[in-house]
């Protein structure tokens, strides 16, 4: 599959979904959706990623954000999977708890030999497909899809219940990122 999806707005607000290669189940363990979390935060306050609504699943993430800083969304998405990646791999090879800790290193380290531009393990499938959000219509539809996907997944009943997730703050509670921004359609 190509991975030359391109950002074509710079300033547009993305849909983006980004998943564990081999779709491997790593996100059961709360400590690496924390340090994507944090990934997160470093990005929204260094890089002008802003966030309107977000969830992690056991071995993918959704994102609905905007580049703010003029940053290049592509670059800015770019960083954050670097970053998540080399966090995330060091985490499982330090992690004394981890049973698949083997398994998994293997499983990385067998995918970047597939790929010329990762040197030792490789944590992101790279197709990334963005989807410019260009109707108040649309970008709700997409937000509510990356809020149900954790009751589509039989994770939870109600989307609000789902901690890594933007849900709660959909739903007038604090969620684990700070300064999301909650869309609002309006006349509906």
């Amino acid at each position: 599959m190509s991975r030359n999806y391109k950002f074509y707005n710079p300033e547009g607000l993305y849909f983006i979904s980004f998943s564990v290669v081999g779709w491997l189940d790593v996100f059961t363990r709360n400590e690496y959706k924390d340090l994507f979390l944090e990934s997160v935060a470093f990005c929204q306050k260094n890089k002008g990623l802003e966030i309107h609504a977000w969830c992690i699943m056991s071995n993918h993430v959704h994102l609905v954000f905007r580049s703010i800083s003029g940053q290049n969304p592509e670059l800015l998405i770019g960083d954050l999977k670097r970053f998540t990646s080399q966090s995330i791999v060091k985490s499982i090879q330090e992690n004394p708890r981890e049973s698949r800790k083997e398994f998994l290193l293997d499983f990385f380290k067998k995918q970047a030999e597939k790929s010329s531009n990762v040197k030792h393990y490789q944590f992101w499938r790279h197709d990334n497909q963005p989807i410019e959000l260009w109707s108040n219509k649309v970008i709700q539809q997409k937000i509510d899809y990356v809020h149900n996907n954790p009751v589509e997944g039989g994770v939870v009943y109600k989307a609000e219940d789902y901690v890594y997730s933007s849900a709660m703050d959909y739903s007038g509670q604090k969620g684990l990122i700070d300064d999301v921004v909650v869309f609002r359609m309006f006349g509906i």
